[in-house]
């Protein structure tokens, strides 16, 4: 925010000064972690459940923030300090205004599965002809959206923004912070269900994005999924997909073995060859996903094909690993019915025996039990050989598997019994909800030697 200043920022959140020479000073990132500031950032100083922000305000500003954003003045800080009455409402609105400051486009992205590998395919895209500033990781949250319109500077030409949400009136709040001029909407599934209720809730959850987007802008939308194929708004709309009426459409999809994924796009008379180097059916999705925002700003083919060629999976997201003894699909970032039944389907795709280890999917709401439940008949449908199971939910599963499903008590007790329960050629996908951390299983699993 090196065109905004400290009087500026001051008078966006409607605080106080203290201790501040300088009101005309330009100030740099918004940085809540006080080790990672750098000289100009400001920092922001949140209360959080574990420790207050407010006690590192002094080491801030010894390392060179230009400013802290606070609720109160610690004892023995002069400043300077932007004092507020609440410290998220204020980052929210000092941001909001330098956004408004701001020319440049930005790509806003959501949905319910794929945000985070959608960004980091349309930036790896963007970037083959522009200067693109990105969401970091995963930051995508009423905090996490703010931090990343702040690091947007003067030499970026074009911004990549994710935005998650999980209730209602919080994309109003994050659309207004991030203003994007093209949204893209990767699917519409049942996540969150515990507070948007059902499919028709996320919908309109996620919608609220198309408010706060000019009418010039353009909507990027799946075109294969059912909500979204219905969506109808002021701004021009350009589907994407597999199905008919898709503009822009993938076909003669391969799942390599190798862990790589290749199809060819399609849009009016142009044919675009996508070589995803990561794994799986939804890497189709993150391709189109890719072609349609270069298409809609401007990008050749070549530029497109490009950046689809540079692409890298960010954690535990389908990372395929080939061991001595197995091959292991990593996907325990996140889960809901929808991904966990895309990861089964590529799985399928792969030699060996098809083995999967799955765990609760968190925040169904009621309906989970039976989510689950079907969950273990699809993977039963499908041909996997093998479901080994464990959490709460995750009993249901294995039930819905039948002789193919077992379940386990907790994590520990089913690696513990992996040396048992593997064979040496089986392909093994590790799937659940992030706070199940699975992640464990699957370092299991890449360790054993069968």
């Amino acid at each position: 925010m090196r065109t905004m200043t400290l009087q500026a920022a001051c008078d966006a959140c409607h605080g106080v000064l203290v201790g501040c020479p300088d009101p005309a000073r330009g100030i740099g990132r918004a940085v809540i972690d006080s080790r990672e500031i750098a000289p100009g950032d400001l920092f922001v100083a949140f209360r959080g459940e574990k420790t207050d922000g407010h006690r590192f305000i002094q080491s801030a500003l010894e390392k060179g923030a230009v400013c802290a954003l606070a609720e109160y003045l610690p004892e023995g800080v002069a400043g300077p300090v932007l004092l507020v009455s609440n410290v998220q409402r204020a980052l929210e609105e000092i941001c909001t205004a330098y956004r408004r400051t701001l020319q440049i486009p930005v790509v806003g992205i959501t949905g319910s599965v794929g945000k985070t590998t959608a960004k980091e395919m349309i930036s790896a895209v963007l970037a083959q002809r522009y200067r693109v500033l990105k969401t970091e990781g995963n930051h995508n949250n009423q905090i996490g959206v703010p931090m990343t319109v702040s690091r947007i500077e003067p030499e970026h030409e074009l911004a990549v923004v994710e935005m998650g949400i999980s209730g209602f009136g919080e994309m109003t709040e994050l659309a207004a912070i991030a203003r994007p001029t093209v949204a893209v909407f990767t699917v519409i599934g049942r996540a969150h269900l515990e507070f948007l209720h059902d499919l028709d809730g996320v919908f309109r959850a996620k919608t609220e994005m198309l408010a706060f987007l000019p009418e010039d802008g353009t909507v990027i939308c799946n075109g294969d999924d059912e909500k979204l194929k219905a969506l109808r708004c002021p701004q021009r709309v350009l589907r994407f997909g597999t199905g008919e009426g898709c503009e822009v459409r993938a076909y003669d999809i391969e799942l390599l073995p190798e862990g790589r994924t290749r199809c060819r796009i399609e849009y009016e008379n142009r044919v675009i060859r996508a070589d995803v180097p990561a794994f799986g059916r939804q890497m189709v999705y993150a391709a189109l996903e890719g072609a349609a925002v270069g298409i809609t700003l401007g990008l050749t083919d070549e530029e497109i094909e490009e950046g689809i060629r540079h692409f890298a999976t960010v954690g535990r997201r389908n990372s395929v690993t080939h061991t001595d003894s197995l091959t292991l699909i990593d996907d325990c970032y996140n889960a809901n019915p929808e991904s966990m039944r895309c990861a089964v389907d590529s799985l399928t795709k792969l030699a060996g025996r098809r083995v999967c280890l799955l765990a609760d999917m968190l925040e169904m709401g009621p309906d989970a039990p039976r989510m689950h439940r079907e969950l273990g008949e699809y993977c039963r449908e499908k041909g996997v050989d093998l479901v080994l199971c464990c959490g709460e939910n995750g009993r249901e599963i294995a039930l819905g598997a039948g002789d193919r499903g077992r379940w386990f008590p907790d994590k520990q007790a089913l690696i513990a019994a992996l040396p048992e329960l593997l064979r040496k050629g089986d392909t093994v996908l590790v799937k659940a909800s992030l706070g199940m951390r699975m992640g464990e299983a699957a370092d299991a699993v890449k360790e054993l030697r069968l």
